[in-house]
């Protein structure tokens, strides 16, 4: 699979693990140049609290559009070390 914005390609990986209809890519997939770290933050009743990235591609920030769980709940073990998008990020195979 593979994410893209703005005519980059985000991410790319066949090692890809599906929560709740969003695939999470291993960090290491991730283009770092793409992203830089946002102070938001969001808390899921079963995952934990997530953190974020805008990612920026051609000078262009689309703020908040990946997500992660540094240190998920259990149940949401496999998504740790992994990251989604959405925000206008496409996702396919």
């Amino acid at each position: 699979m593979e994410a893209r914005w703005n005519g980059a390609v985000i991410a790319r990986s066949d090692d890809i693990a599906i929560v709740e209809g969003n695939a999470y890519f291993p960090a290491d997939s991730v283009v770092a140049a793409y992203i830089r770290p946002s102070s938001h933050t969001t808390v899921c009743g079963w995952k934990g609290t997530a953190g974020y990235y805008d990612v920026v591609v051609n000078g262009e920030v689309n703020a908040n559009a990946a997500w992660f769980y540094a240190d998920p709940k259990p149940e949401a073990a496999a998504i740790r070390g992994r990251v989604a998008f959405w925000k206008g990020v496409q996702v396919s195979n």
